[in-house]
């Protein structure tokens, strides 16, 4: 059995979710799994392949509010890509033609990203498509199980102050995106070349989806550093440790190990030098500026905190 989405696994268990959870629409249901092409010619890394993994939302509304809700779900999609590194001019958002609707797409948007191998053109990252309420439409034809939702805050206004209720199938607005064109475009906006630096490669990746969010170095290993460092690392690593990798290297000059943490993306590094223990504070170093400036020890897990989003 080889799916083509993984939408149909929501439409399927309508009815299941809204009676066991006792939802009110509207609601969303999402999920994310592997889907199957056959008529696909593999191209350009994992941009085209015939097996990928899909991050689907079936998000459920009234048919009078089905607009706002899909011109929203255009405009937080599109904020989402931008606040983990995709803003500027590679990404944008486009709306359909009618000649380009899918039959049962009321409207459809793509997010789409300028990959190196598609520019000067762009290429779909994520569609965001007004399905209207066609799918629920047609499972409950085929299948002869009623898919309504009564949903009791509509309808007739009764003398008593309640409302009447109203039957309907509800619309439904879907932001599908792929997932391995996602981490691609991140690897692709996240490559750079600075040749100024020692270097030069380094990987900008935004430290929300950095795999490695901070290292910590002793900037030699003698003198008690390597013991303040091991200290600042737990205090570290027992804050964002389950959220990604915290580094600890004592190993090589300190130029190398910025360089090795530059190319696997990490944002932060912090050094124990020797005015450490006078003064208990710490070299920050930036991934992007390179700038290096000193603040206090305790300063490190705040400093991550507001950086990291957590």
């Amino acid at each position: 059995y080889i799916r083509p989405e993984t939408a149909n696994g929501v439409f399927t268990n309508f009815k299941n979710v809204v009676d066991t959870t006792r939802v009110k629409v509207p609601f969303g249901i999402g999920n994310t799994g592997t889907s199957f092409r056959n008529e696909v010619t593999p191209r350009n890394y994992t941009f085209r392949s015939r097996e990928f993994e899909q991050a689907e939302l079936e998000f459920f509304c009234h048919p009078e509010e089905s607009f706002e809700w899909y011109k929203f779900w255009r405009e937080f999609r599109m904020a989402w890509w931008q606040s983990i590194g995709l803003a500027g001019d590679n990404l944008i958002l486009r709306e359909h033609d009618k000649d380009e609707l899918s039959h049962y797409s009321v409207g459809t948007s793509d997010v789409e990203y300028r990959f190196p191998f598609t520019a000067p053109g762009f290429g779909e990252l994520e569609g965001i498509a007004h399905r209207g309420s066609y799918d629920l439409t047609q499972h409950q034809k085929h299948s002869g199980a009623k898919l309504e939702y009564f949903d009791q805050q509509r309808g007739e206004l009764l003398p008593n102050g309640s409302r009447r209720g109203e039957r309907y199938l509800p619309h439904c607005i879907e932001p599908a995106a792929g997932l391995d064109r996602g981490v691609l475009a991140l690897l692709c906006e996240a490559y750079t070349k600075d040749e100024s630096r020692p270097s030069p490669e380094f990987m900008k990746l935004h430290p929300r989806i950095a795999p490695i969010k901070a290292a910590i170095f002793p900037l030699v290993a003698k003198d008690g550093m390597p013991e303040i460092a091991e200290k600042l690392y737990n205090d570290v690593r027992a804050k964002f440790g389950k959220i990604g990798f915290i580094e600890f290297d004592e190993k090589q000059t300190i130029g190398k190990r910025y360089a090795r943490m530059d190319e696997a993306g990490c944002p932060f590094c912090f050094t124990i030098d020797g005015e450490t223990a006078k003064d208990n504070t710490v070299t920050m170093r930036d991934r992007d500026s390179g700038q290096q400036p000193r603040m206090s020890m305790d300063a490190v897990v705040p400093f991550l905190t507001e950086k990291l989003g957590v």
